[in-house]
């Protein structure tokens, strides 16, 4: 990716918070840590994504399953919020329940598969988003994408989760099943909610952030050859 330009508009970005357990919100604080100057929306409150200020979204993780949306009002409007992100280009970063809501918004199958809380080897393509991410990284899951959604393709793997992050083929849209945001101070959190295995690897190995990096040096990208949504919106008003 190119170097960012300095002088550039500062993008505005949101991150779209799926908890609804307040006592597992660890995952989404440490995640919007790493975008301390974007807008958060607790989503599962009723709040909601000014599109039209838009300028990125990340989707952060949740304990609830996608398949939960007779019970859960909010992970079908969830789904609409994707859908119509693709319509608009407007960049979007999926993570765990992000990844899943996703693939599932656009047609994919999102499955109980049981839960895996360890550190992992993943198979990473060459891909923007993983510019300079380390293979081992976090996976706190017990549900995985297993059909892909339309437009979508593979673009990290791993043993236990054949689609462990994906890509659209034509919109400015990731997804990744593990956490960039998790780093060994969240250890405790994770064994309290299920366990945790190291399985022969450690922090160290980890980089953590970098994803959320690379795509606001994405998104940065984006604005430079396209302009703001703001000022794409006053560029197309009649």
């Amino acid at each position: 990716m190119s170097a960012p330009d300095t002088d550039a508009e500062e993008p505005h970005l949101y991150v779209v918070r799926n908890e609804p357990n307040p006592d597992r919100e660890y995952h989404c604080d440490a995640l919007a840590s790493w975008f301390p100057d974007a807008t958060e929306v607790d989503f599962v409150a009723g709040d909601r994504v000014p599109l039209e200020e838009a300028d990125g979204v990340v989707l952060t993780g949740s304990t609830a399953g996608v398949y939960e949306a007779d019970d859960r009002p909010w992970i079908g409007e969830a789904e609409e919020l994707v859908r119509e992100l693709v319509d608009r280009g407007i960049p979007t970063l999926g993570v765990c329940f992000g990844h899943q809501v996703v693939n599932s918004a656009l047609g994919g199958t999102v499955e109980k598969v049981g839960t895996t809380h360890a550190l992992v080897e993943a198979d990473l393509g060459d891909d923007p988003i993983f510019d300079g991410v380390a293979p081992v990284v976090v996976a706190l899951h017990g549900d995985a994408v297993t059909e892909l959604g339309d437009g979508l393709e593979v673009i990290a793997s791993a043993d236990h989760a054949r689609i462990f992050g994906t890509r659209h083929r034509s919109a400015p849209l990731w997804t990744v099943q593990f956490h960039p945001e998790i780093e060994a101070e969240h250890r405790e959190a994770i064994r309290e909610g299920g366990g945790w295995d190291e399985r022969g690897f450690s922090f160290a190995d980890v980089t953590p952030g970098r994803v959320f990096e690379n795509f606001e040096q994405l998104v940065a990208e984006r604005m430079a050859t396209r302009g703001s949504r703001s000022t794409e919106a006053v560029g197309t008003a009649e």
